[in-house]
């Protein structure tokens, strides 16, 4: 009969996926998207990270990491990024999607059709064909799992000059239900939101144009439960849980990690 710290040690290892489990980090240069990595690594999981190449610049993927160039608004970028991938390990176990990102604080009706269609390309449309091609690959994984980020904003929106970030945060919502409901009952396929996370997204985005217009912290932090905005590690370890064989019954949740702002 197994001991107590040997029954520990399986329940401890089945929140996390298996080592050799292959992990492709979309927005992998990210704050989010380094501490997975970096956590990856330590469980001995098998990463790759897509990200823009001004990214990579600015954070070079760590060793015995495979980075892949890519612009996730744009679908023959994305095709070849997953194409390379494939070539790579002809699957993906897990696949989780940290792209998006907003501009300055702009009211809707202030702003022009060339502004609100590049952040809904960004955070919405870049969804889109992340899915599409990664799914084919994920349908050859084992035990796949998709995981996209909506956010706060995407529920609750008491920030003035957030609208087409707010409005595309809400799709990914019921995307991952629609996907949830096209890939079961072989990927499971959910959402992580997060509320405010102390990352570089602050500031516009890694490898994007530093924006000016600030959200007003003390406000916000006043009105969250846990007297603090969040910490990237708060995002990567429900992460890491959707991948796991631990949440084997959970696909089209979105799970809000918010510090209590919104529930």
């Amino acid at each position: 009969m197994p001991s107590e710290d040997q029954l520990n040690q399986t329940v401890l290892a089945s929140m996390v996926p298996p080592a050799g489990s292959r992990l492709t980090v979309v927005g992998g240069c990210g704050g989010m998207g380094r501490v997975l990595v970096r956590a990856g690594l330590e469980i001995g999981l098998d990463i790759a990270v897509v990200d823009l190449a001004r990214s990579f610049e600015e954070f070079p993927a760590p060793d015995g990491v495979t980075p892949v160039a890519c612009d996730a608004t744009d679908q023959a970028s994305v095709a070849s990024a997953f194409a390379q991938i494939e070539e790579t390990w002809g699957a993906i176990d897990h696949l989780v999607n940290f792209v998006g990102f907003t501009k300055e604080r702009t009211p809707v009706e202030e702003m022009e059709l060339g502004e609100w269609q590049e952040i809904i390309d960004g955070c919405l449309t870049s969804a889109f064909l992340v899915a599409r091609h990664g799914i084919p690959l994920l349908r050859r994984g084992d035990g796949p799992t998709l995981i996209n980020t909506s956010s706060t904003f995407g529920v609750l929106v008491r920030q003035v000059g957030y609208g087409p970030y707010a409005a595309s945060k809400a799709a990914i919502i019921n995307l991952t239900r629609a996907l949830s409901t096209e890939c079961a009952p072989e990927i499971r396929v959910n959402a992580i939101a997060p509320g405010l996370v102390d990352t570089e997204f602050l500031a516009g985005g890694t490898g994007r144009q530093r924006r000016e217009g600030n959200l007003d912290f003390d406000a916000i932090v006043e009105g969250i439960p846990m007297k603090r905005i969040g910490r990237p590690e708060d995002i990567v370890a429900t992460a890491l849980f959707l991948a796991s064989p631990a949440a084997s019954y959970v696909t089209a949740q979105t799970i809000h990690v918010n510090g209590g702002l919104w529930s």
